[in-house]
């Protein structure tokens, strides 16, 4: 009888464990062509291109990566891939060019926004507000 009651709590216990952990922060790399690695973000970034940027951003992206860039917006907890924090180093060491092609290509649980945000310069304005995160 031990026995069982032992073993009900350690199934117990691994399945709450399973259920209540954190998603892993190992993601996979997100290989971007050299092309678009190296594109130059025209716009400066100046307190017009952030505004517009960050009205973009609160209407597509802080669900998900939530109002810090914390990757901890409503949606975040449904995914299931991690939305990553944008006050990273390692997030603010990649190159502007990068992250305009992560936003416009999208990957996984992260959508495309090549049709909502079909404006090149409003698409790098919120790389410019993403970068405010730091």
């Amino acid at each position: 009888m031990k026995k069982k009651i032992s073993i009900i709590l350690a199934s117990s216990f691994l399945v709450l464990m399973l259920a209540f952990s954190p998603k892993g922060t190992d993601q996979k790399p997100w290989p971007v062509p050299d092309a678009d690695k190296n594109k130059v973000n025209p716009l400066k970034g100046d307190a017009a291109s952030i505004a517009t940027g960050k009205a973009l951003y609160n209407t597509h992206c802080k669900s998900c990566h939530g109002t810090k860039g914390k990757g901890d917006g409503t949606k975040a907890a449904q995914l299931d891939t991690e939305c990553g924090d944008f006050s990273s180093a390692a997030f603010q060491a990649q190159t502007d060019g990068s992250l305009f092609y992560k936003t416009k290509v999208g990957r996984k649980d992260m959508p495309s926004y090549k049709t909502k945000i079909p404006d090149a310069n409003d698409m790098w304005a919120v790389v410019n507000y993403m970068r405010t995160f730091k």
